[in-house]
């Protein structure tokens, strides 16, 4: 079964006021702040992550439950760039991946960064919020 998470640390975190984050705010619930392991960068006015092996790189953000994924999903998949029928060409593609809540590991929707990234534009802090 398809999971109703999703983990976001961009653009659609629920402390930004534009048009996506107030609809996810309307199309779910918030579980919580956590991580999953891996690297953001600022690509332009939003970021983008990757995934990472190692525990020490970690991306911060709010893992949500969405109220009706088979609704939101294809919406959000259009404002991310996703295209799940031409994954190649997708800015983003939208992975489960294991997320960090306290102690608890949730299997969350969560968009990677489907483009190169620079080293030079990467957020250390792991945190867009804190650039």
């Amino acid at each position: 079964m398809k999971t109703s998470y999703l983990f976001v640390y961009g653009t659609l975190l629920d402390q930004l006021e534009n048009n996506m984050s107030v609809f996810l705010r309307a199309n779910s619930k918030i579980i919580g702040k956590g991580y999953f392991y891996g690297k953001v960068y600022k690509i332009s006015w939003y970021p983008g992550a990757i995934l990472s092996n190692l525990n020490t790189d970690k991306v911060y953000g709010t893992l949500v439950q969405l109220n009706t994924p088979e609704n939101a999903l294809p919406i959000l998949d259009d404002y991310e760039g996703f295209v799940p029928n031409n994954p190649n060409n997708s800015l983003f593609l939208r992975k489960q991946i294991g997320v960090y809540l306290n102690d608890i590991v949730y299997k969350a929707w969560v968009y990677i960064y489907n483009k190169p990234v620079n080293e030079e534009n990467r957020i250390f802090s792991g945190n867009f919020l804190k650039q």
